[in-house]
């Protein structure tokens, strides 16, 4: 396996405009926030300065009581001991519990984050760094993480849901036979279903399955998994949620910020609500404020201000952050310093740079995570044989049938001519025409307006045309189009890592660590 191709995501139309602006320092006062070595620097003497030796000492004990039940390997070990020194800090990344990791990109996410570790220990050989996951242990939405696709098969879990999906019991791993089916022939089939079978016991959580796999992927590396579901992780949140609950403060103050980038990029990735958190009991729950009460959504629950101050002094673990909450929780437990995420997380961290100030939190440097495809050589060669470029699997599917099928037309070409011609004809008789009433000015311009939209017309037809008489090679582009775009998506976000592990192991790790480029992020293809 080795990369063909790497695209800078600036050299790629379907990246958000957002995303662009901001690795290209087109956002005012973001760009501390990108990648550059003198931004790890000032970061690291931010949290250096604001992380104390207190929360050091509860992080560390914390992480050891969660990850007791595991084997950590001396790397691990290693880590985990020096989160107490005020010279140890973390590069951090996350993502929901998907059954199995659901798609390939949870894989690249945690392997970019542990080689930007890695680089940062190389350029500060003074400091230690360490890789965190962020496990969503408290995420509530199941049917978003309960199941995997590969390229054959769809794999699902069905148990009851409605809490925290962490702490959802495997009673019915059905999807394990099937898995053991399709890939008990694959090279690295049986390592794959011994993987799944002692992450998927009955009768362990979604979270321990999680840990026990990104454990086994990744323990060697050094990566260190975190659940904030712990009372006394929550417990150092106590005050930003009162905060939260009695004066909606992250709405508040994130207000200039949404608007903005609503005005520039019409939208914004997350609206924040005026209570940005949960309350956990058997479901998860919004809590809203009706008058003088506290509502706990879709429960015969409710608070009064002083109630609900005392449920949060003594019982913190019942609060949950949702989506723009929750890197706040992060950047207060963790000594951290870069969060690695895919384009729509790096865009509502985005929004919550004035909440940070406004808590004197450093906001960390935001990495866009590097994108991954996967070729064979078999569909290399098609492409070739369809002289297409490795550029042209991202354009749409329209614009690269059109391109292909006109490509030196002779018949385009004189359209084109023509109508070209027409134009500077049109632009000479609209200079004489301005020397009259405005109303003959009027009837020359839609005259210009008719007959060009006749050539469009025109050349429409054209390509229906084409279309027609070409539809085999269309039939091909299209297959073709859809091995490198399973279900009109990039690869990444449809198959499971099984697919490539399957058939390479570790070394298909390795090589995404190797081809990754931590200081800009890019699309790698890679053949094998």
């Amino acid at each position: 396996m080795k990369a063909i191709k790497k695209i800078h995501f600036q050299d790629i139309e379907s990246i958000p405009q957002l995303i662009k602006d901001f690795l290209d320092h087109q956002i005012a006062g973001f760009t501390e926030h990108t990648f550059s070595l003198k931004h790890f620097e000032n970061q690291i003497a931010l949290k250096k300065d604001s992380f104390t030796a207190e929360k050091r000492n509860t992080l560390a004990e914390a992480l050891k009581n969660q990850l007791a039940d595991l084997n950590l390997s001396e790397t691990q070990q290693n880590n985990l001991n020096k989160l107490t020194e005020n010279t140890t800090f973390t590069v951090t990344t996350g993502h929901q519990l998907n059954l199995f990791t659901g798609p390939a990109y949870f894989i690249y996410k945690i392997l970019q984050t542990i080689k930007t570790a890695l680089y940062l220990k190389e350029n500060f050989p003074h400091y230690h760094f360490v890789p965190v996951f962020w496990m969503a242990t408290e995420d509530h939405d199941f049917e978003e993480i309960s199941h995997f696709k590969t390229a054959d098969h769809f794999y699902e879990i069905h148990e009851p849901s409605g809490g925290a999906v962490g702490q959802i019991k495997i009673k019915h791993p059905t999807f394990i036979p099937d898995f053991e089916t399709e890939f008990k022939d694959s090279v690295f089939g049986t390592e794959l279903i011994l993987m799944m079978k002692e992450a998927y016991k009955t009768g362990n959580t979604l979270a321990d399955a999680t840990k026990i796999l990104v454990q086994r992927l990744f323990g060697g590396y050094g990566l260190l998994m975190i659940d904030g579901d712990d009372a006394s992780l929550k417990k150092e949140m106590q005050e930003i949620f009162k905060a939260e609950l009695l004066q909606h403060s992250l709405k508040n103050t994130m207000q200039d910020m949404v608007e903005f980038l609503t005005e520039k990029y019409g939208k914004v990735q997350v609206n924040p609500r005026d209570i940005n958190l949960f309350y956990l009991t058997d479901t998860r729950n919004r809590i809203e404020k009706n008058g003088d009460y506290f509502d706990i959504v879709d429960k015969n629950l409710k608070f009064s201000e002083a109630e609900i101050s005392d449920e949060l002094n003594s019982f913190p673990e019942k609060f949950s952050p949702n989506a723009l909450m929750r890197p706040v929780y992060q950047e207060t437990i963790l000594p951290n310093l870069a969060y690695i995420g895919g384009n729509a997380e790096i865009m509502y961290w985005l929004e919550l740079k004035d909440y940070f100030a406004s808590l004197k939190l450093p906001l960390p440097i935001l990495v866009p995570r590097n994108s991954f495809l996967f070729l064979k050589e078999k569909t290399l060669k098609k492409a070739e044989k369809m002289d297409l470029m490795t550029d042209d699997f991202f354009k749409g599917f329209a614009q690269v049938s059109k391109e292909k099928l006109l490509k030196d037309h002779q018949i385009l070409k004189i359209l084109e001519e023509k109508e070209n011609m027409l134009v500077q004809h049109f632009a000479e008789l609209k200079t004489v025409a301005e020397l009259t009433d405005q109303s003959f000015g009027n009837l020359v311009k839609a005259e210009e307006t008719r007959q060009l939209k006749s050539f469009g017309r025109m050349k429409k037809r054209l390509l229906r045309a084409e279309k027609i008489k070409n539809r085999e090679f269309l039939e091909r582009l299209e297959k073709l189009f859809l091995e490198i775009h399973p279900g009109k998506n990039w690869q990444e976000r449809v198959f499971n890592f099984s697919v490539f592990y399957s058939e390479f192991g570790e070394a298909w790790l390795k090589t995404c660590l190797d081809e990754m480029v931590v200081a800009h992020p890019e699309l790698i293809i890679i053949a094998g």
